[in-house]
């Protein structure tokens, strides 16, 4: 065997832990403002942006992709791989706690994995390959392969494979966690949870950062904060004043058309630090009628006018809008634009609504889903809605908030028994910049992402992508990808929009990074 990647990190680990932050700035929490209501705290039952900021306090990862797009050791302390690259032995970093203060061992890293990879686009195809995995001892696993997954590494450490106590992560994934026990730099204060209004957080005493300087989810997670709470709030204008006021210190994401009003605030700072941006789109359910008609879905293409659907979000400020987008994040290696000149908006109208008439359409009604309390997603709803009537289709527009709108989202029931036929969602740049994470991008039906979209044609070209042995061979598979999807219509894209946060002047050293991340940030 020869090491891929030796135990790189080792010398480190026996360096002094980084200064601990002032007590003081420990005493006063940090108030943040999230996108959503905290409603669920599985990331593996859900894929709601919310949970997975939940989770990255919560839970470390053992690996985690830095600035560059590179990978590198977290939780582990590094791996080898073997010549034939069919084995791969990952050896964990000493020191490694949950928060009940139980070890963390090999035998909860493979348990993780495994309920991850249940549902997850990387932990599925990662499944195929693998042969077994087994625990060597407490600080060795290893994973034998059938063939070569070249992409492991970005698996690990990109796809949000969060490590778990073992008799935690043997719970179903198709069922909700109920124990938040973690070992990430911050505890979950369940007792103090109270969905809809509040969540609270408290530093680990006993987590060990790593020495490197913090780079997206790669390095040191130094913490300052003895305490974060998160305090919900729907209303994006209350929001807005109640950071002016410095009675809360960060809003995530502020309704970007109070962002000119929140940059005159001399107490204020309004920032994008997101390089990916979020990509929205309409999920259509391919079980029920009437999106279980390739025709019908094809038929919503033409009349797609992706700047209308932006600037409902943006309005004026164009620099925080992107299009035309396809189904991999703009500004990234996969991203293409072959195939796009089909969505035309209003020039096309005519031929979609004559495409829609020619699809078979029986007048079955469209019921569309959409959150009250997520301003951008409610802006892009409201265009949806207007177009599918525009087309002819018979509209069911049911407004809930986002705690419920994901609870339902789930459900691939009759629509008119408690299901749905579309709503709109932004999936955030990282995850859909490629076909091996994409969740929306799938065509592997009940097994796959919301929707469940059935194209056995793209599924094949995704185990090619995965099988590429280089970039270039990754990018012509990714343009196939494209063309294909614009075939079958796994969901439509409406473009790409960059989404600032806003926070008060004394809140420093925020994470460049399209989540809101706790360690590193500190009060001056």
């Amino acid at each position: 065997m020869r090491r891929r990647d030796l135990l790189k990190t080792a010398p480190l680990l026996a360096m002094p832990t980084l200064a601990a932050p002032a007590l003081a700035q420990r005493q006063k929490p940090l108030r943040f403002v999230p996108q959503a209501n905290l409603s669920a705290l599985d990331p593996v039952w859900t894929t709601a942006t919310v949970v997975i900021n939940h989770s990255f306090m919560v839970y470390d990862t053992l690996y985690g992709i830095d600035h560059a797009g590179e990978q590198q050791p977290q939780m582990c302390a590094g791996h080898e791989v073997s010549d034939d690259e069919l084995t791969w032995t990952f050896t964990l970093r000493e020191g490694l706690l949950f928060h009940d203060n139980e070890k963390v061992r090999a035998q909860d890293c493979i348990a993780s994995i495994a309920r991850w990879a249940v549902r997850d686009p990387f932990g599925q195809q990662l499944s195929i390959a693998m042969h077994e995995m087994t625990a060597l001892d407490d600080r060795r696993f290893r994973i034998r392969l059938k063939k070569p997954f070249r992409l492991m590494l970005y698996g690990l450490g990109a796809r949000y494979c969060f490590m778990m106590p073992e008799r935690v992560a043997r719970t179903s994934a198709m069922e909700q966690l109920k124990d938040p026990i973690g070992s990430g730099p911050f505890r979950f204060l369940a007792n103090e949870w109270v969905s809809g209004a509040s969540a609270a957080y408290a530093r680990f005493d006993r987590y060990v950062p790593r020495q490197e300087k913090p780079s997206l989810f790669a390095g040191g997670k130094q913490v300052n904060f003895e305490r974060v709470e998160w305090v919900v709030q729907p209303d994006p204008s209350t929001s807005a004043a109640a950071l002016q006021k410095g009675e809360v210190d960060w809003v995530e994401l502020p309704l970007i058309d109070l962002c000119p009003m929140l940059r005159k605030s001399p107490d204020v700072q309004v920032k994008v630090h997101d390089t990916y941006g979020w990509l929205p789109i309409i999920a259509l359910n391919h079980l029920h009628p009437p999106f279980d008609n390739p025709k019908l879905r094809q038929a919503l293409l033409p009349a797609i006018d992706q700047s209308a659907f932006i600037e409902a979000i943006i309005g004026d400020q164009k620099e925080l809008g992107r299009f035309p987008a396809g189904y991999f994040t703009e500004g990234h290696p996969m991203a293409t634009q072959v195939g796009l000149g089909v969505m035309r908006g209003d020039a096309a109208m005519a031929q979609a609504k004559k495409m829609v008439a020619e699809s078979g359409y029986k007048g079955e009604t469209v019921i569309l889903i959409a959150p009250s309390d997520q301003p951008a997603i409610m802006q892009v709803s409201q265009v949806t809605r207007d177009l599918f009537i525009n087309l002819g289709l018979k509209v069911d527009y049911q407004v809930m908030d986002w705690g419920s709108l994901v609870s339902r989202r789930t459900n691939p029931g009759p629509p008119d028994k408690g299901g749905w036929n579309a709503f709109n969602t932004l999936w955030g740049g990282l995850t859909v910049s490629n076909p091996g994470s994409s969740f929306p991008l799938r065509g592997n039906g009940r097994k796959g992402a919301l929707g469940w979209p059935t194209d056995d044609r793209l599924e094949a070209l995704r185990e090619e992508w995965f099988d590429a042995p280089d970039l270039a061979g990754r990018k012509k598979i990714a343009e196939q990808i494209q063309l294909q999807a614009l075939q079958s219509v796994p969901y439509v894209p409406l473009g790409q929009l960059y989404q600032p946060t806003a926070f008060r002047n004394d809140i420093q050293d925020i994470a460049k990074a399209h989540l809101p991340f706790f360690w590193s940030v500190r009060r001056a």
